[in-house]
């Protein structure tokens, strides 16, 4: 690695970096240099150390990358495209970071931006896209994963106030986390009440009583009743933290309720930005552990010459090489589908799917092209691996994926 930026990757075997904008590059090249300065001189002991380096926080904030797709209230407001390449380049650096900016922005600040009050926007945008606050995102529960809607976590209306009952399993950022968007079951009842009382006016009828519907609530951690406990030890994401999180009694105003979009559809939307920005991210640590077996393959000498001169290994490097190049066709293609307002759910599982099953295997490749001395930090290959087990999972795992992609083909639901 030398000091200067790198502009283009021996992976793009079909010039895509020339399709990109001049203003593209520009983002894509500084946000490789911040991976570059802040990221790879450290990440193997954040690894290690199983530590998220929350002193970068303000960094990304000034870097712009924080909620960067979102317009208004501090937010960047840039195009889904140069999203994207931030999260390619900082997977390139380490998923940990990368999932930070998901879980703050696709998730956090995309929930409040989709579905908040105007209050709620200017009480927590600005400072969440600074990096003066952190959020974390509570929907899956320890028997809630793949099917959300068995959640069990529930809120109901008291005396004017919202009280949170249930447990959330792997929540990102959740014991150092300033707010929470916690999803949890309401009754139409309660929640047409809280609607009514926040208009100044008598609650309507609820069109099916005793129902209940999903709804997001900012929860402040400091909040009694909060608790948030890492999830120790960890195979992956080792420079990230996910947590169990335990409401007792959780009481939150009344006006904490996120006003828009009561059912599932509120998380999901949230989800889709989160998978999207999976979509190039793993193309970033594909690319990654390509390039580090490329250069160990022109260095390492056995039996007298470079080990990138075996036919074996000139296979595995053209073969990965081959697959970066696709997802970045693809994630590229999905970038400009989402600019263009004509992006689908469908396509977007096909991304995560196809984009996060191949940056695994890469990374196993890129692995046994550097041996045994592949096993250790000193190299990005099986750190990346790692880390791709939970991409590979979260946001919907590659049967979830798959699942949604046959409805589209068939017209036929097979998650029951």
């Amino acid at each position: 690695m030398t000091d200067a930026v790198r502009t283009s990757s021996p992976a793009d075997l079909l010039d895509v970096d020339g399709d990109l904008t001049s203003d593209e590059r520009d983002l894509r090249d500084r946000v490789r240099e911040f991976a570059d300065r802040r990221i790879r001189p450290h990440i193997a002991r954040w690894f290690a150390d199983a530590e998220f380096p929350r002193e970068i926080v303000p960094e990304l904030g000034e870097l712009g990358v924080l909620g960067m797709h979102l317009d208004g209230y501090g937010c960047p407001g840039r195009s889904a495209v140069e999203y994207g390449l931030a999260c390619q380049e900082l997977e390139a650096g380490d998923s940990g970071i990368r999932t930070f900016v998901s879980v703050q922005g696709s998730l956090v600040m995309s929930a409040i931006h989709k579905h908040g009050s105007a209050a709620q926007k200017e009480e927590w945008l600005p400072r969440l896209a600074r990096g003066e606050a952190i959020g974390c995102f509570g929907l899956t529960e320890p028997d809630a994963g793949s099917d959300p809607a068995s959640m069990t976590t529930r809120a109901r209306l008291d005396g004017g106030e919202w009280v949170i009952d249930g447990a959330k399993r792997w929540i990102g950022l959740a014991s150092v986390a300033d707010v929470a968007v916690i999803w949890a079951k309401v009754s139409d009842d309660d929640a047409a009440a809280s609607s009514a009382a926040r208009a100044g006016g008598a609650a309507d009828s609820p069109a099916r009583p005793g129902r209940e519907r999903v709804r997001g609530f900012l929860v402040p951690t400091s909040t009694p009743g909060f608790a948030a406990t890492p999830i120790e030890p960890k195979l992956s994401m080792r420079a990230s933290i996910q947590c169990d999180v335990v409401l007792d009694g959780v009481r939150v105003p009344d006006d904490a309720i996120l006003p828009e979009h009561p059912g599932l559809a509120g998380p999901f939307a949230c989800l889709d930005e989160a998978r999207y920005g999976i979509v190039w991210g793993s193309v970033g640590a594909a690319r990654d552990a390509f390039e580090a077996a490329l250069g160990y393959a022109g260095e390492r000498v056995q039996f007298g010459v470079p080990v990138a001169s075996h036919q074996l290994t000139q296979e595995k490097l053209v073969n990965m090489a081959l697959e970066v190049s696709k997802g970045q066709l693809l994630a590229l293609r999905i970038g400009r589908l989402k600019d263009a307002g004509r992006l689908e759910a469908h396509m977007i599982s096909a991304g995560k799917l196809n984009n996060a099953r191949m940056a695994i295997e890469v990374c196993r490749t890129a692995r046994t092209v550097l041996g045994g001395n592949g096993i250790t930090l000193d190299h990005s290959p099986l750190r990346h691996a790692n880390n791709l087990e939970s991409v590979r999972t979260y946001e919907g795992t590659d049967e979830v994926h798959t699942l949604i992609l046959g409805r589209h083909l068939t017209g036929i639901q097979a998650f029951r």
